[in-house]
Order: structure tokens, then C-alpha cells, then sequence
């Protein structure tokens, strides 16, 4: 995988995406890469995941039949181009600074019975977002299938990032008399292979009932802004010579160790709110 030709590369409004970011907490770039790439990249993801399901702590349970899987940027032969694509970087230097940092690569996967999940955002709000609005970290998400109603699709419950939920479950869960609110809003998501996402992880989103035999991988690609802090919930590491071919407009922003070899990751960011689901 070393080429996104064909990608979208430049047919994009960043000025714009960054306005629908801020209203919405989500905004996705339509064929942002190949078709051909994504192909590899849902390769490694299942790859990956069959070696992680079978040593503790690798796969992370986020619900019945659905698992979170952290990656060492390794393990995706695109992780490269990805981690340099002129979109993610856009919306990256726009949101967080010119200074944002890579600090998390994994993926969820859904199988055939996987429930709806809660409502919930991927760890508690800071008060610099619930009290002064701003952005201080980002997930890129890439779909490995083109996704259809039965694949369990995202839901996400637009304008929600800046609740400021202190009063939740482990300030991520709201409680159930609170989820019409989030149902009304609720905007299920059927991207195709190739388009590319960028969200706030604190917009309110769930995972959805998953009957099809077809797992659905999705690629997550976590950027902070400096001091946000998320890099301590995940231990990425590259190895010297990889580390060194790097492009330094990559390497700069890489938080992570390096090493004389790879050590599969054990998985600190575990949300107990979904693990049973």
C-alpha cells in the first residue's frame, strides 16, 4: 500500500470542515483515499485483530461480539500515507495547532451480534471544551467496507461535544433518562471505502446492532493537541530504522517509543462502560 493516486487529495474546503467540525462535532471527506488502499489497510486491521484476540489484554471487549484493537504504526504497510494525508493534516494544524501530536492507532470491529452500545464519548471533557469550546482532540476514522444498514453503523449524536458531563457515568456515560435526547438527534453513519471522518470523540456516538455475517473494521487515527494528555492512555512504539526513514514532517508529531523491537501493546484505555455492553 504506497500509493492514493486516485484520492481526493485536494477537492477539499478545510475553512468550511472545520465549521461543520465545530457545529457538529463530525465531518467526513467523501473518497479521500483509494479504494485499492483501504483494501490493504482492511488486510492488516483483520490481521491484526486474529493475532490480538488471542493474548490477554490485545483485543479490549467494547461490547458483546465488538473489540477495540491499538496497533504499533507498524502494523499498517499505509500507516505513512495515511498519517500524511494532505486532509487529516489540514484538519489536524486548523483544529490543534501546528504542534498536534499523533498519539493512538487501533481499530473497532463489530462482528455478527454486536449490540447497540450505550451513548457514550470516549473519555471525560475537559474545561476546555465543555467551558470555552475548543477542540483539543481529534479521531480520524476509515471504514474497511463499504458499510450497509446491517453493519451496525456509527451513530452519532451531532452538536453533543460540548456537554459538559461531570455529572455521568465516569464522565462519559449519560444516564438512560437523558437518551432521547441523543436519539432525536442521532445521525446514523454509512461511509464507503475510501471516505475518511474526523470527529470530536467527545460528541456523543454509539455503535448499533450488527446482524450481518460481514465484520465492519474502522480505523482510528487519535491526534491531541499538546497537553490534552490522551498519550498516556497508549503506548505506541516504532523501531530505530523505522523511526529513522520516517518523514520528518511525521516523525515530529509521533508520540511514541523507540525501540529495538516491537512489544505486543497491553491495552490501558479500557472503557469499563462498555465492556459488557
Amino acid at each position: 500500500m504506497s500509493s492514493i493516486a486516485t484520492a481526493k487529495t485536494s477537492a477539499f474546503d478545510v475553512a468550511s470542515d472545520v465549521e461543520t467540525l465545530r457545529r457538529d462535532g463530525v465531518v467526513g471527506l467523501k473518497g479521500g483515499l483509494s479504494r485499492e488502499w483501504v483494501a490493504g489497510l482492511h488486510d492488516d486491521m483483520m490481521t491484526a485483530f486474529w493475532e490480538a484476540i488471542q493474548r490477554p489484554g490485545g483485543a479490549v471487549g467494547r461490547g458483546p461480539r465488538r473489540w477495540y484493537v491499538e496497533l504499533h504504526p507498524e502494523a499498517l504497510s499505509g500507516f505513512v500515507d495515511l498519517a500524511t494525508h494532505p486532509w487529516i493534516i489540514a484538519m489536524a494544524e486548523a483544529t490543534l495547532g501546528r504542534d498536534y501530536q499523533i498519539v493512538e492507532v487501533g481499530f473497532d470491529t463489530p462482528f455478527q451480534g454486536a449490540r447497540n452500545q450505550p451513548w457514550h464519548r470516549d473519555f471525560p471533557s475537559p474545561p476546555d471544551s465543555y467551558v470555552e469550546h475548543r477542540i483539543t482532540s481529534l479521531a480520524f476514522n476509515v471504514t474497511g467496507v463499504d458499510v450497509t444498514p446491517d453493519m451496525g453503523p456509527f451513530e452519532v449524536a451531532p452538536g453533543t461535544q460540548w456537554d459538559d458531563g461531570r455529572g455521568w457515568a465516569h464522565e462519559m456515560f449519560p444516564p438512560e433518562v437523558c437518551w432521547s435526547r441523543f436519539a432525536e438527534r442521532g445521525v446514523r453513519k454509512f461511509p464507503q471505502m475510501g471516505d475518511i471522518s474526523c470527529r470530536s470523540a467527545l460528541t456523543i456516538h454509539r455503535g448499533t446492532a450488527h446482524p450481518s455475517p460481514i465484520a465492519r473494521p474502522v480505523l482510528v487515527l487519535g491526534f491531541d493537541a499538546p497537553g490534552a494528555g490522551h498519550a498516556a492512555l497508549h503506548d505506541m512504539m516504532v523501531t530505530r530504522d523505522t523511526h529513522a526513514a520516517l518523514p520528518a514532517t511525521l516523525r515530529d508529531h509521533l508520540v511514541c517509543r523507540v525501540v529495538d523491537k516491537l512489544v505486543p501493546i497491553t491495552q490501558k484505555h479500557d472503557i469499563e462502560g462498555l465492556v459488557m455492553g
